[in-house]
């Protein structure tokens, strides 16, 4: 499945394994490892701790967007409970950042959990990602956290968002 964003910036729902995701996978692991370390290989198992059926419709859904015919942004969604979807694996490349496309592929990902009859959103981020910390908040998302705490001694800052019921009409705002 497609959807053309812009001229010349395309959704893309694929299955893990498509090679489209490489760039993503790569760009995560480096990102983790800049941030956090990795010990004994932590990052790549973190980066396959879920079954690949978990992000494949009616559970999920993994999206990238593509522009140039490169991966410059994705993320994945997955069933969390009966009516949550967790958030993971967002990404955006290096080099097409603030630009949006974070806020874009969140978006598509909010899309995708209507889509799928969810109509509640969980994430969690790290304390070392500064900018996902903003774009969550920014976007609606309520923490479940201390926000005025040292972000450093918080492991995983979880967030939630309510999602608009699927009745005809219904958007979610860009």
């Amino acid at each position: 499945m497609s959807t053309q964003l812009t001229a010349t910036l395309t959704a893309h729902t694929v299955l893990i394994g498509d090679p489209r995701l490489s760039a993503l996978f790569a760009g995560l692991t480096e990102e983790y490892t800049q941030r956090y370390g990795d010990r004994n290989g932590s990052v790549a198992q973190e980066l396959e701790r879920f079954p690949a059926h978990e992000f494949t419709a009616p559970l999920g859904r993994f999206i990238i967007l593509e522009e140039a015919g490169q991966t410059v942004a994705g993320g994945a969604l997955r069933r969390y409970d009966q009516h949550t979807a967790e958030l993971k694996r967002i990404w955006t490349h290096e080099d097409h950042r603030r630009r949006g496309l974070a806020r874009r592929v969140l978006v598509e990902l909010e899309l995708a959990a209507v889509d799928l009859g969810y109509t509640q959103i969980y994430l969690t981020t790290g304390p070392r990602q500064p900018e996902a910390l903003k774009l969550y908040l920014n976007a609606g998302y309520q923490p479940h956290f201390d926000l005025d705490a040292a972000l450093e001694s918080i492991e995983h800052l979880p967030f939630t968002k309510q999602l608009p019921t699927t009745s005809a009409g219904a958007t979610i705002g860009v």
